[in-house]
């Protein structure tokens, strides 16, 4: 079952990517080491990095909009479109002074990601900065973080200090995944036993693997929050526009097999929540 439940921004845990390195939140080079020119991207109007490791990495998803025919089955968050796997939950995180959605989080277990998308420059990708930005905040905090390579390419295994209920730092588990797409990054927090584990990480990294970016044609500052929206509520009659969209084909194409949230639920809205942990 799919609940969306709604909570305000976890202020201790802030994973917006800002110039600072006060912020807690690829250096995914090519084979070859080599960094190649723009490609114009004649569909979209828009100039693509053509690293091949980069690219490589992100065939198999995270998707951009121009590269899926429709939703596929899945959410319509707004700048993210989302699928899902049977028993999961969704949060919706609201920033408490503008009432804006700032991410989204999907619960699997004891296991969660959080998903947000951020703009990025044409002419190159930001997770190698956002990285070392977010390593040197954890380590400058007591923490550790360590690069290693994932299945979406370079990520930041990290342990998070915090203070635990008798006073002592305790560390927490923390796998940071960025992956950076035409004029977008997206950022992926894993937390929980998924954080170390693999097999506990694979239905979350399904997950990332088959969001779809909708990064619009408006100009934005690199590093600029995409905005989210809620969800739409479903008609009793009908359901939601969005399912009489793919009951009329809207579906056709796509990346393949997608799990449907339909499946899960995911308009029965939860108890309101003020704290995501």
């Amino acid at each position: 079952m799919g609940i969306f439940r709604r909570g305000t921004k976890d202020t201790g845990h802030d994973l917006n990517p800002s110039v600072t390195a006060a912020d807690t939140a690829a250096d995914i080079a090519a084979d070859t080491g080599a960094r190649q020119g723009l490609q114009e991207n004649a569909d979209a109007g828009d100039a693509a990095l053509t690293v091949p490791g980069r690219h490589a990495m992100r065939r198999g998803g995270p998707f951009d909009r121009s590269e899926v025919e429709g939703l596929g089955g899945r959410l319509d968050l707004g700048s993210l479109w989302l699928t899902g796997v049977p028993g999961m939950e969704l949060r919706l995180e609201v920033e408490e002074e503008t009432q804006n959605v700032v991410g989204v989080t999907a619960v699997l277990g004891d296991s969660a990601v959080q998903l947000q998308v951020f703009a990025a420059p044409r002419s190159e990708g930001i997770w190698d900065d956002i990285r070392t930005e977010i390593a040197a905040s954890i380590t400058s905090q007591g923490g550790t973080a360590d690069k290693t390579t994932g299945p979406l390419g370079t990520e930041l295994r990290a342990q998070m200090p915090s203070r635990g209920p008798d006073g002592r730092t305790v560390f927490s588990p923390v796998r940071f995944v960025g992956v950076d797409g035409p004029r977008w990054f997206l950022r992926a927090v894993i937390s929980g036993p998924a954080a170390v584990d693999e097999s506990a990480a694979s239905d979350l990294l399904d997950v990332v693997r088959e969001t779809v970016v909708i990064r619009g044609d408006e100009a934005m500052a690199p590093r600029e929050l995409l905005s989210l929206k809620l969800p739409e509520q479903p008609d009793p009659a009908g359901g939601t526009a969005a399912d009489q969209d793919e009951a009329a084909g809207d579906d056709a194409g796509g990346t393949g097999d997608v799990p449907s949230l339909d499946d899960l639920k995911p308009f029965e809205r939860g108890p309101e929540i003020t704290e995501i942990h």
